[in-house]
């Protein structure tokens, strides 16, 4: 991101590599910048890497028997490949899962609650709940039912709620917009761009939806079998022909899925 000064740099990822089973090679030297109160997209299909590159950055590759290899990863300048997922939500980093992950027997406020854990004061928590229901007027109408009982939309509203009660200053976002109705979508990121505005909540974004992201996101890094191949401001890449007919089906005359674009021969500015 050459229009941005290190010291506005929250979180630089350098070349990392991540490997699963001690075999198999899944990030290939992947490296990007996440700036303060800014909103960064990860695009690219299914296995390009972008929920490995999460959760190298939170450190919860070790429950999938996966690790860094090569690379670093730093934290407002400090190395935090060593720290526990505990130390980096104390550090002001939440992650999102994939798949929302509610606690299905307990009610949307339990599961609210359970993401305070590390906010010691009382009142803290009361104010962090209310901020939550004032983002999400829905949640509150639906706070004593079970989450297993409410949509799809509900309960990644939720799981945002559910980060937003730890006070982060960063959150990783994995797919949000998966299994959702287009109309929940537009709410969910519309939202998102709400913290990030008001809340100066800063956003690194996992999301397949290129088109929908690249409409909320500042900048974006297009990943492909564990590369990343272009990155560039939001604008830039929404206006590229490359990203037109590769990602978002508009442009050299016939619409293709990812599937399609698998056998397509690149060109060679995009190859990594």
């Amino acid at each position: 991101m050459s229009q941005t000064t290190s010291s506005d740099i929250v979180l630089s990822v350098n070349g990392i590599e991540v490997i699963y089973n001690h075999v198999i090679l899944v990030l290939k030297g992947v490296s990007l910048q996440v700036p303060a109160q800014g909103i960064v997209a990860l695009l690219g299909g299914n296995g390009a890497g972008k929920t490995t590159t999460l959760r190298a950055v939170s450190n919860l590759l070790q429950g999938e028997r996966g690790a860094v290899t090569k690379g670093s990863i730093e934290l407002r300048g400090e190395r935090i490949e060593n720290l526990t997922p505990a130390d980096l939500v104390k550090r002001g980093v939440v992650q999102v899962m994939e798949g929302r992950h509610c606690f299905a027997h307990l009610t949307i406020e339990e599961n609210l609650l359970t993401g305070a854990y590390t906010v010691k004061s009382k009142a803290q928590v009361a104010a962090n709940l209310e901020k939550v229901y004032n983002y999400f007027p829905r949640l509150k109408t639906r706070r004593t039912s079970q989450a297993a009982y409410t949509s799809g939309g509900e309960q990644q509203m939720c799981a945002i709620g559910r980060a937003l009660m730890a006070n982060p200053t960063m959150v990783l976002l994995d797919e949000p917009s998966m299994g959702l109705a287009p109309q929940i979508v537009e709410e969910v990121f519309h939202i998102v761009k709400d913290l990030n505005a008001k809340e100066k909540t800063t956003f690194l974004l996992a999301e397949q939806n290129t088109n929908m992201a690249l409409r909320y996101a500042d900048y974006g890094y297009i990943l492909e079998s564990g590369r990343v191949v272009m990155d560039g401001s939001a604008a830039d890449l929404r206006s590229n022909e490359d990203v037109k007919e590769f990602y978002l089906g508009v442009g050299g005359g016939e619409r293709k899925s990812f599937r399609d674009v698998k056998s397509y021969k690149r060109r060679k500015r995009w190859l990594a």
